[in-house]
């Protein structure tokens, strides 16, 4: 995953709301997000798409859902 300055993260493998303000979120399984919110994001939605095991995405994310899978959310 490279050099990260992360101070935590959160792992994620229910589908219950987690808030908080990430800036990397590495899926460990294949998953899908349910909700997500992300600042200065444009374009469509990530919510409802598949992200296969070990994919990361980067942000500033200040909150997400998954419908299944598995997550690791590290903090900023």
């Amino acid at each position: 995953m490279g050099m990260n300055y992360s101070v935590g993260a959160e792992f994620i493998s229910d589908t219950a709301e987690h808030t908080g303000r990430f800036n990397c979120i590495y899926f460990k399984e294949d998953s899908v997000i349910s909700a997500i919110t992300a600042q200065d994001y444009t374009g469509n939605s990530l919510a409802g798409e598949t992200f296969v095991a070990r994919t990361e995405i980067k942000g500033v994310f200040t909150s997400i859902t998954l419908t299944s899978g598995a997550a690791v959310a590290y903090k900023i």
